[in-house]
C-alpha cells in the first residue's frame, strides 16, 4: 500500500473562485523522491499544502499513513502532522531563536505542554539535535541567532527541523527559489542523501526542471490545475515539458 495516495483532488479557495487543482491522482511510495514542477499558478504549492491540510481540499480523498486526512478531527491532525515534516520556500524559522532552539522546535508538537512552555526537550531529543545540526553542516553556528545565517544556511536549519520530528513523509515547498544555483544543488542533494539515509519518502514542489530532472526519481507535471505528466523521471520527454509549460519559456 502506498504511504500517500490522492485520488480526485480539487481545490477552490473561494466558493465561486476558480478552481486551482482539478481532480488530481497521484501515490507516494516508500522509496520516492517525487518533484512536482509545472508553471507558476499551476497549483504545485496548493498541493503540497493539501497534503497536511494546511489548505483545505474541495473534494477528492487524501490518505496518509493509512489515514483519512480530509476528515480527521483536530487533535488527530495535529498528531498526524507531527509524522510530516514540512521544509518551506521562507525558511520559517524564528529570527530571535538561536539555531539549536530552531531546530529542537521541531520536537514541540512531541513533547507536553509543560515542557514545551519552558522548552525542557528531553537529553535524547538535544543529542539527536546536535546530530541533525552536524549532518547539515552547521556544528559551528548552534549558537547563533537564525537572523545572522545566509540563506543557505537557514535552509539547512529548516533542514534539521523537519527531521527532528522524525517523519514519515517530508514536504518541500519550493526549498530552493530563494538560493543561488549553487547552493540549491548543495541543498538538494543534502535532502536527498538525508531522505535515502532516513529512508523518509519526499515530495516536492519545485521550479527548477533541472534540479528536479537531477535529485528526483519520479516527476510530475501541472498544468493550469491538470495533471499533464506522471513518471520516472528518465521518461520525461522534451514533448511532455512543452505540454506542462505550454507557451512559457523554461
Amino acid at each position: 500500500m502506498a504511504l500517500l495516495s490522492v485520488k480526485g483532488l480539487k481545490v477552490r479557495y473561494s466558493a465561486k473562485g476558480p478552481e486551482i487543482l482539478k481532480g488530481i491522482d497521484f501515490t507516494v511510495e516508500d522509496d520516492d523522491f517525487l518533484a512536482i514542477i509545472g508553471p507558476s499558478g499551476a497549483g504545485k504549492s496548493t498541493l503540497i499544502r493539501c497534503v497536511n491540510r494546511l489548505v483545505e481540499p474541495t473534494a477528492g480523498s487524501i490518505e496518509l499513513l493509512g489515514e483519512d486526512v480530509c476528515n480527521l478531527k483536530p487533535r488527530a491532525l495535529r498528531n498526524l502532522r507531527c509524522n510530516v515534516g514540512m521544509i518551506f520556500q521562507e525558511f520559517n524559522l524564528i529570527n530571535r531563536m538561536s539555531v539549536m532552539d530552531n531546530v529542537l522546535s521541531g520536537r514541540l508538537g512531541h513533547i507536553g505542554n509543560l515542557r514545551s512552555l519552558f522548552r525542557a526537550f528531553p537529553q535524547h531529543d538535544i543529542k539527536q539535535a546536535l546530530y541533525y545540526l552536524e549532518r547539515v553542516g552547521l556544528t559551528d553556528h548552534i549558537n547563533k541567532r537564525a537572523d545572522e545565517l545566509s540563506g543557505g544556511q537557514r535552509q539547512r536549519v529548516g533542514i534539521a527541523r523537519a527531521l527532528m520530528q522524525r517523519p514519515k513523509l517530508l514536504l518541500l515547498d519550493e526549498p530552493t527559489s530563494a538560493l543561488d544555483p549553487k547552493i540549491s544543488r548543495e541543498v538538494m542533494s543534502l535532502i536527498r542523501d538525508i531522505a535515502r539515509e532516513l529512508k523518509v519518502p519526499a515530495l516536492c514542489n519545485i521550479h527548477d526542471v533541472q534540479l528536479a530532472k537531477e535529485f528526483c526519481n519520479r516527476i510530475i507535471g501541472l498544468h493550469d490545475g491538470y495533471k499533464k505528466f506522471d513518471g520516472a523521471t528518465q521518461t520525461l520527454r522534451d514533448a511532455d515539458l512543452e505540454d506542462i509549460y505550454a507557451m512559457e519559456v523554461l
